[in-house]
Order: structure tokens, then C-alpha cells, then sequence
């Protein structure tokens, strides 16, 4: 397979950091929003770097915040809904989230992920008009969800495409955020690379706050391990090193140039 056939689908969930509250940290809304700026700020080195286009799961209620900044992002971005708020959700919220969304964004919204990979039935998807759901973690994370039966790699259920976070083929390791932050460097490296070469793609998902330096006593370390300028350099280390292995392209791009 050609660097051309293979895709990395890099993806961040822009949101409220509201992570502290889960530990008895009080934290404002203010400085929830603030902190998620401050790192997608610091994340725009990235993001303007030639050939790397990414898709931004955005809460509406971040994206009105900073409309300007989403707004730009979407010149060369796929902008997708991450419901309206990421610490509460009502049903509503689907067709809200996607039509502010769009109204920020300047383009259609045909990508959802929920909060905390909160999987929701495909046709209440489907309804709120979107064309796929990357809201599947097909691993088990305890405490949080238990998917080792869930198909690992794109799939149609009820209507909707199902786009999962990756995970290596037969023991289902999760590639994502934790993972990155918490393995050494080139264990992660070599099981992506193993996974790349295996489904032909990797669809990783990172957060904006993880590019500020995450100073939270009562936060767990292995969140607050690798974050700020040392996240930074990590993610650019990996990009280096992917870049002449496959195209780093948009979820939705993806979708539309997979075969059938």
C-alpha cells in the first residue's frame, strides 16, 4: 500500500476543560473555555502546518464563544459537532449543536462525536442529519465503557456510518490520548504503525487543553503527565515520523474517498 492509500485521521475534541470537576477541583466556565482556547492556541502550529488537515469535534457552546477562531479553522479544517455543552447533554442538543455549528463554521456539519465516547443509536443520529458518528471506542476503558465486541474499523449500522477510534487489531490497545500521554514513545510508535499497515488507516483523537501545561493536584497524573510544550513536541515528533508513511486527511475526506 502507497503513503497515498493510507490515511491518518487526526482528530480533536474542542471543548469546555472540564476534567478538573470530575476530581472535586472547582473550575469556572470561564476558565474551562479559556483553557481550551489557550491550547488550541497553542495547537495552530500544527494545524497551519503544510498538508495536515484535520477534523475539530467542536461544542457549539465553545464555538460561540470563539467564533472567529472556528470560523478560520474551517478554511482548511472539517469542523464536526461535539453535542452543544461536553458536561451535559439533551437529545435536542444534536440538531442545535450541528446547526450553530454550521452557522459558525460557514459549512455543513456532517460529523458527530459525543462527549466521553457516549455512543447513541444510530437512527437519533441519522435524524439530526448527520452522515457519521465517531463516538465508538471499540476497546474496554474500565469505568468508562466496554466495547470489545463493537467492530474496530468504518462500518454502516442503522444508516449511519460508524468511524471508531483506532485500536490495535486482536488485543484492541487503544491508540488515543491516554495512550500517547502514558506509553513511551516507541511502543506507541510501533503499535500505530502496526495498525496503520493492518486497517490501511488510524483515526487518533487528542484535546485541545492537553497543549497547556495541566497544573491540577487533584487530577490524576497519567492526565496530567505529557501536557503543554512536551505534548506539542510529541504530536510534531509523530507527524515527522508518519508523514512519508500516509496522508494526514479529515474524517469526512476519508469517507469520501474510501473504497466501497
Amino acid at each position: 500500500m502507497q503513503k497515498n492509500d493510507r490515511k491518518i485521521l487526526l482528530t480533536f475534541d474542542v471543548e469546555e476543560f472540564d476534567v478538573p470537576l470530575e476530581y472535586g477541583h472547582a473550575l469556572s466556565t470561564d476558565e474551562q473555555l479559556a483553557t481550551g482556547k489557550h491550547g488550541l492556541d497553542n495547537l495552530q502550529v500544527i494545524l497551519d502546518r503544510p498538508g495536515i488537515s484535520c477534523t475539530l469535534f467542536t461544542t457549539a457552546f465553545f464555538g460561540r464563544h470563539f467564533p472567529a477562531s472556528i470560523n478560520a479553522l474551517a478554511s482548511k479544517h472539517e469542523i464536526a459537532s461535539h453535542t452543544y455543552y461536553h458536561s451535559k447533554f439533551a437529545p435536542p442538543d444534536l440538531l442545535t449543536s450541528r446547526l450553530e455549528l454550521e452557522r459558525i463554521a460557514g459549512k455543513k456539519v456532517s460529523g458527530l462525536r459525543m462527549p466521553r465516547m457516549n455512543a447513541l443509536e444510530p437512527g437519533t443520529v441519522l435524524a439530526a442529519g448527520y452522515r457519521y458518528d465517531a463516538s465508538i471506542h471499540p476497546t474496554w476503558i474500565p469505568g468508562r465503557y466496554m466495547h470489545l465486541r463493537t467492530k474496530r474499523t468504518v462500518h454502516e449500522s442503522g444508516g449511519m456510518l460508524q468511524v471508531p477510534a483506532s485500536v490495535t487489531p486482536h488485543l484492541r490497545i487503544p491508540l488515543f490520548w491516554l495512550s500517547f500521554k502514558n506509553l513511551p514513545y516507541p511502543v506507541f510508535k510501533r503499535l500505530a504503525l502496526r495498525t496503520l499497515k493492518h486497517d490501511g488507516y488510524l483515526s487518533l483523537y487528542f484535546h485541545p487543553w492537553e497543549f497547556t501545561r495541566l497544573e491540577f493536584p487533584k487530577v490524576p497524573y497519567w492526565i496530567r503527565k505529557r501536557s503543554g510544550h512536551e505534548m506539542l513536541d510529541a504530536l510534531n515528533r509523530f507527524i515527522q515520523d508518519f508523514s512519508g508513511l500516509a496522508s494526514f486527511t479529515t474524517v469526512e475526506k476519508f469517507l469520501d474517498t474510501r473504497p466501497e
